[in-house]
């Protein structure tokens, strides 16, 4: 793999972990090892603020995108990014299912895992 490939798709994987980190988890409840991040803050605004949610969260497919991720991981991405937005639509049980589905941070390991694999195994 081209060392300039490698070097932008690791840039990206740092934006992501720095994004996923801000909105999931950049906060932590006092007298407690639980995290919380910007979007379930925002979240508490019902609706509008499960939308701000989705359209912040599309920042990771598009990242995704740009560093070649497979359909299939741009599908299970999107599948993450759903069940979230629907999730996060339930009035109360909707904010604490934001709280702890952390959907950035799982998307963002998703990406990581499938750009490790074309690392180690390249196909050319």
């Amino acid at each position: 793999m081209p060392q300039s490939l490698q070097a932008e798709r690791q840039a990206i994987l740092n934006r992501l972990e720095t994004f996923s980190r801000v909105m999931d988890s950049s906060l932590r409840i006092p007298f407690t090892n639980f995290h919380i991040g910007f979007e379930a803050i925002i979240g508490l605004i019902p609706f509008v603020g499960d939308i701000a949610g989705l359209l912040l969260s599309s920042y990771v497919l598009l990242e995704a995108q740009k560093a070649g991720a497979s359909t299939g991981v741009k599908l299970k991405i999107m599948s993450n990014m759903a069940i979230d937005f629907c999730g996060g639509l339930i009035p109360v049980v909707g904010d604490v299912f934001d709280a702890y589905f952390k959907a950035n941070t799982r998307n963002t390991r998703i990406l990581r895992k499938h750009l490790q694999n074309l690392q180690n195994n390249p196909i050319d």
